[in-house]
C-alpha cells in the first residue's frame, strides 16, 4: 500500500505538471525530426570556379553534379574562394589539372575531389589530361584533423551550454529562494536589476571562457591560425548571448528540472544548425532557422579566425549580431520581471 501510494503521487505529480509531460512527450520528436532532417539532407553538390582553358571542363563537371561558376581570370577565381563563394578554383597547367581547394569544410573537400576524379577519368582518354592533378589548400591542410574542423564550433558550443544552464538555474535560485522579490521590493528599477545580475555573473563567464579558449588551443592542440584576442572576444559574446538567454527562460521555469528541459528546445536545435552540418544540404526553411539562432553566428565567426585566419572584417557581422540578441534578451528580461512586480 505504501509503495502503492508513493506510486500514485508521482503519478499525479507528473500529471499536473503540463510542461513536463509536454517536454516528455513532445521534445523528443522535436528533437528526432529535426535529426531526420539534417541526416537525410540532399549530398552536398560542390561550387567549382574554372578559369583559363579549364573552362572547357564546365559541362563534365555539371554532368557530374557540380555547380560551375567561370571566372576571367585565376585572379579572381582565387578571391572568390578566400571569401567561400565557391569550394575550389580549378585551372589548368598544359594538361594538367590544379585545384586550389577552399580547404576548411572537409565534406566540400571530398566532393570536389570525387567531381575531379570522375572527370578526369571521362576525359582522359581523349584529351590526355592527367589522372592525378595538383591540389593546394588555401586554408587547412589534406591532414587537416576532424577536431581541427569541428574544434571552433564545439567550443561555441560548450561556452553557450555551459553559460546557459548554468546562468539560468541560478537566477531561478535567486528567485525561488526570494531573493529577487526583495530586491524588486526596493526602489530599485528592473533594468537596475538585469544588468546587476548580468555584470555579476558575467564576471564568471569571462574566465570561463578564457579557460576554454586556451585549453582548447593549448593544450588540445586544435588548429589555430587567426587571432586569439578574437577567439577570445567571440567567446565572451556567446557567452553574454547565453547568460541573457538563460535568465530570460529562467523566468518561465518553476524548479531546477523545468530549466534543464529547455535544453532539447533551445540548445539541441542550434547545435545541429550551428554549422556542424553543411547549411547547403538543409531545406531553405531550416537554413533560416539556423540563421535566427546565436550559436550559428559563433560558430561561423570561430571558423573564420581559427581555421581561416580571417580578421574583423570577416566577423564584424557575426559580432554586431550576438551583440544585438544580448540586447533583446536583457531588454526582454526587463519585461518579464513584470510577472513579479509592476513599476
Amino acid at each position: 500500500m505504501r509503495i502503492r501510494a508513493i506510486t500514485l503521487r508521482i503519478l499525479q505529480q507528473f500529471i499536473h505538471d503540463k510542461r513536463t509531460m509536454a517536454l516528455m512527450f513532445i521534445a523528443p520528436l522535436l528533437v528526432l525530426s529535426l535529426m531526420s532532417l539534417v541526416f537525410n539532407g540532399d549530398d552536398y553538390k560542390p561550387v567549382i570556379g574554372v578559369s583559363g582553358q579549364a573552362v572547357k571542363l564546365s559541362a563534365s563537371l555539371e554532368s557530374h553534379d557540380a555547380k560551375v561558376k567561370e571566372y576571367a581570370t585565376a585572379e579572381l577565381g582565387t578571391d572568390a574562394v578566400s571569401e567561400g563563394t565557391i569550394d575550389a578554383l580549378l585551372t589548368l597547367n598544359g594538361t594538367t589539372p590544379q585545384m586550389v581547394l577552399e580547404g576548411s569544410n572537409p565534406t566540400a573537400n571530398r566532393a570536389v575531389m570525387m567531381v575531379l576524379e570522375k572527370t578526369s577519368q571521362e576525359l582522359l582518354p581523349s584529351s590526355g589530361i592527367k589522372i592525378q592533378p595538383e591540389i593546394s589548400y588555401l586554408y587547412g591542410s589534406a591532414d587537416m584533423k576532424t577536431i581541427d574542423r569541428f574544434g571552433p564550433i564545439m567550443i561555441g558550443v560548450f561556452v553557450f551550454f555551459f553559460v546557459f544552464l548554468i546562468a539560468g538555474v541560478s537566477f531561478l535560485r535567486e528567485r525561488t529562494t526570494g531573493t529577487l522579490e526583495r530586491l524588486l521590493s526596493t526602489p530599485l528599477k528592473r533594468w537596475e536589476i538585469v544588468l546587476g545580475y548580468v555584470c555579476g555573473f558575467g564576471i564568471f563567464t569571462v574566465f570561463q571562457a578564457l579557460l576554454i579558449s586556451w585549453f582548447s588551443i593549448q593544450v588540445l592542440g586544435i588548429l589555430m591560425t587567426g587571432s586569439f584576442g578574437y577567439v577570445l572576444l567571440m567567446t565572451l559574446l556567446l557567452s553574454m548571448t547565453a547568460l541573457t538567454l538563460g535568465t530570460l527562460l529562467s523566468a518561465f521555469a518553476a524548479n531546477e528540472l523545468q530549466m534543464i528541459q529547455f535544453i532539447p528546445l533551445i540548445i539541441v536545435p542550434q547545435i545541429f544548425l550551428s554549422g556542424l552540418f553543411p547549411m547547403d544540404t538543409l531545406p531553405l526553411w531550416l537554413q533560416r532557422v539556423g540563421l535566427a539562432t546565436p550559436l550559428y553566428y559563433g560558430a561561423d565567426a570561430l571558423m573564420n579566425i581559427m581555421i581561416r585566419g580571417k580578421g574583423w572584417s570577416d566577423i564584424a557581422l557575426d559580432v554586431y549580431v550576438l551583440i544585438g540578441f544580448t540586447l533583446l534578451f536583457m531588454t526582454l528580461n526587463v519585461l518579464a520581471l513584470r510577472k513579479h512586480r509592476k513599476m
